[in-house]
């Protein structure tokens, strides 16, 4: 059976609530103490007084009335007791106050313990992050005010952040190791052999090493790229610019590229006005461009477009027909080093950054990257940049 949850209300609600509750609880308790001890001292009185003064007290208190010397008598008795009875009425309230006041004291207490257990579950689980532990989580409190609830489900926000980012930092930093680790070794044994006498130091041999370097570069440069994007300096100046121009200017700088990959290219570059950064977009087009050469080029084909959409944004989209994406491709979410299978695999000389660099690119601009595989066949991923930002 599901157990009922009160709303939360918030904290100053329930403080003010709390506090009239004990205000009315603490004038109650007074009250029924005094009474009390009110009756208890009438019917103390009324038994002590001499029996005509009694049966006088009793006609009163039936509505009667007694003849006079009986009357006189019950005042002077009731006189005489005046002063001793207002004493013992006036120290009746002020004990009956002191312990309303300790029960609303204790009651308080109580409340303040159960308000504050979450507060307590959460400074253990802080002093758990604190020491390292990203996997502690607070338990969400059954009846909590809405600040301590929020804070609650904020923490634990905050814990499952980091904990994925501790496990993005601990993969990527063995991904940059097993990255760098392959070009370092060519490096190193080559050197070695052509200081040893073992290789000659000729031509074909310092290029092969040199592309190897160029190769540690890019990784470099595309480590330093997500770096800038998780500090939010990705995009340091923004100006007006028309994409379709930025992409023709790619095209044609990355022609002998293309030309290289075999790769016939279609354009239909609509003018598409927005503030950007334009070095960088330059940057994200030609890491496509270069993915598409790198595992497209079998398709033979590739398309590029600009286009703006009703929204104000601006699109750009690189299509191929090539062998698309695999199953595993929404991975490129978590895993800036994702590579799909064979057709895209490290045979090929990617690196595994491209698409985690365009997609920083993109959100950066306030945008998205949108990739997946084109009905007739092949790959299409498009740059969506809005003027906003991140």
């Amino acid at each position: 059976m599901k157990k009922f949850r009160f709303p939360c209300v918030s904290l100053a609600t329930l403080t003010a609530i709390v506090t009239t509750i004990m205000l009315l609880l603490s004038v109650g308790l007074t009250y029924i103490g005094v009474s009390w001890y009110a009756s208890y001292l009438e019917e103390s009185i009324t038994e002590a007084l001499p029996p005509k003064a009694s049966a006088a007290y009793k006609m009163l208190s039936e509505g009667k009335v007694p003849d006079g010397d009986s009357l006189t008598l019950l005042f002077e008795h009731l006189n005489a007791l005046t002063g001793p009875t207002d004493l013992k009425v006036q120290l009746s309230v002020l004990v009956c106050g002191l312990l309303s006041a300790v029960v609303c004291a204790l009651i308080g207490v109580f409340l303040a313990r159960r308000l504050a257990s979450p507060l307590g579950e959460l400074t253990s689980a802080a002093e758990g992050l604190k020491s390292g532990d990203f996997s502690v989580r607070v338990a969400e409190p059954y009846r909590s005010t809405r600040e301590v609830a929020s804070l609650v489900t904020t923490f634990n926000a905050l814990a499952t952040g980091l904990e994925t980012m501790e496990k993005r930092l601990r993969f990527n930093n063995m991904a940059v190791a097993h990255e760098l680790r392959t070009p370092l070794t060519i490096l190193q044994g080559s050197l070695q052999s052509m200081l040893d006498g073992v290789f000659p130091m000729d031509r074909k041999i310092v290029s092969d090493l040199l592309l190897q370097v160029e190769g540690l570069g890019r990784i470099v440069e595309d480590l330093r790229t997500l770096s800038l994007a998780i500090g939010q300096k990705l995009v340091i100046e923004r100006q007006r610019i028309d994409v379709s121009d930025v992409v023709e200017t790619v095209l044609a700088s990355a022609k002998p590229m293309l030309d290289a990959s075999k790769l016939q290219v279609e354009a239909d570059l609509r003018p598409a006005r927005i503030s950007a950064d334009s070095p960088r977009v330059r940057q994200a087009v030609l890491a496509l461009l270069q993915n598409a050469c790198r595992y497209a080029a079998d398709g033979g084909w590739l398309r590029c477009e600009t286009e703006r959409l009703r929204d104000g944004s601006v699109v750009i989209r690189i299509l191929d027909r090539g062998p698309g994406f695999p199953e595993d491709m929404d991975a490129i979410d978590t895993n800036p080093f994702w590579r799909g299978e064979s057709s895209r695999s490290r045979a090929t000389g990617g690196t595994g950054l491209g698409l985690s660099v365009v997609q920083a690119i993109a959100v950066a601009h306030g945008g998205r990257l949108e990739f997946g595989n084109r009905p007739e066949g092949g790959a299409m991923v498009a740059i969506h940049l809005t003027d906003k930002n991140v």
